[in-house]
């Protein structure tokens, strides 16, 4: 026989999760957000090379919107975190990939690369260059393997599931191609248009999947039963 009180405590205790879960989602939404309209502002506005370039550029010492581009990373990152911190118990490695990801992000925003972002093999890369490109990929590769963890995850949701399995379809291949054209084209409007596709599709999951985690949270705690 259940001791009495126990289940008001649990349900008690399960709500207070589910706030703090909601406000890491909304948080997450917010912060997603922020950074793409910071990081899209400090590219568009930047003196950079256009779609010949990579979005990096926006943040080397000298630009007029290095600061705003940085500071658009950093909240990058800070909503990677924070959605991991939303995401239900019982979801398997997504949150630990997003933590990850979250760090490599702001490696890549604190650590700049030097006028161009040179990358080997096309182009003599200096060791900030080597770190910042390196954590770049890292930070991406982190999200798109969340993706791919989430997509089969059963605690997750089914909204979270579908926006999962969407994205890392999409992504994955465009991934793919980034990376096969920076080794066999190097820089250019093919590396820097897909590149820009990659992040684009990244930003969006992450703000949907806040979204999402947010509104099923509210709708939860308007119907517990």
């Amino acid at each position: 026989m259940a001791e009495p009180g126990r289940s008001g405590t649990t349900t008690a205790s399960r709500a207070g999760s589910d706030v703090a879960r909601r406000v890491a989602a909304s948080a997450a939404a917010g912060c997603a957000l922020a950074g793409a309209v910071a990081v899209t502002f400090a590219v568009a506005a930047g003196p950079g090379p256009g779609l010949t370039g990579y979005v990096s550029e926006a943040g080397i010492a000298g630009s007029g919107h290095a600061a705003t581009y940085r500071i658009g990373v950093l909240a990058l990152a800070g909503a990677l975190l924070l959605l991991g911190a939303a995401l239900p118990p019982g979801v398997w490695a997504a949150p630990a990939l997003l933590a990850t990801g979250a760090v490599f992000a702001a490696v890549s925003g604190a650590v700049t690369c030097s006028a161009g972002c040179p990358l080997p093999p096309f182009e003599r890369a200096t060791t900030a260059d080597l770190v910042h490109g390196g954590a770049s990929i890292a930070a991406t590769a982190s999200v798109v393997f969340a993706m791919l963890t989430l997509a089969v995850s059963g605690p997750a949701g089914p909204a979270v599931r579908r926006l999962a399995g969407v994205a890392a379809a999409l992504t994955l291949p465009l991934c793919a191609t980034v990376g096969l054209a920076m080794l066999v084209v190097g820089r250019g409007a093919l590396a820097g248009v897909l590149e820009r596709l990659v992040l684009a599709l990244v930003v969006a999951w992450g703000l949907a999947t806040a979204t999402a985690t947010a509104l099923a949270l509210d709708h939860r705690q308007a119907t517990p039963w």
